[in-house]
């Protein structure tokens, strides 16, 4: 068995690819999305998930494994745009690969200081599980995003966007890396 973090880092270089090749395609056009939108975006993604999870089966030829990734990407969006206070301007390919290596930096010492408190117990949890718990966080989010960012205990967005990064980081090593049609 590989390491966590050779696993981890295996999930985010894909993701990391493919972020840039998107935003080489489309240029930082998803850079007009408002929070809530990016948060409705991954909603989508994860219900598509937990759907396919309950049915067994798909009609649209994109995975769960490419949902997965999905999630990621757009919750490293959700993050830049909270860094960068949701201003809408373009973003140049350096500037964006900085900012896009500084999220995931600060949630993979996120995954891994909690990793080490919790002994890796993601490895024993079912996919399905974490799929809802990512439904979960999302729902915590909105109802913050409606509450306009006021929280009286609970943490913020921003910790939701990155522990969602990790929970789909732990079902696609889970599922089995990187299996993309």
């Amino acid at each position: 068995m590989k390491s966590t973090e050779i696993e981890y880092e295996e999930i985010m270089n894909y993701c990391r690819d493919l972020f840039a090749k998107k935003n080489k395609d489309y240029g930082t056009s998803w850079r007009i999305l408002r929070l809530p939108s990016i948060t409705d975006q991954i909603y989508i993604k994860a219900q598509r998930i937990r759907t396919i999870q309950d049915k067994g089966s798909q009609k649209v030829e994109d995975g769960i494994t490419e949902e997965f990734i999905g999630i990621i990407n757009y919750c490293v969006m959700a993050l830049i745009q909270i860094a960068l206070k949701n201003a809408n301007h373009e973003l140049g390919h350096e500037k964006l690969s900085t900012m896009y290596e500084e999220q995931v930096s600060e949630v993979k010492e996120l995954l891994f200081n909690k990793n080490h408190d919790y002994g890796e117990a993601w490895r024993d949890m079912r996919v399905s599980s974490m799929t809802d718990i990512i439904l979960m966080k999302l729902l915590r989010i909105k109802q913050i995003e409606d509450n306009q960012g006021i929280t009286l205990v609970s943490e913020g967005v921003k910790s939701g966007y990155q522990d969602m990064i990790n929970y789909a980081v732990f079902c696609l090593i889970k599922s089995n890396g990187l299996h993309t049609n």
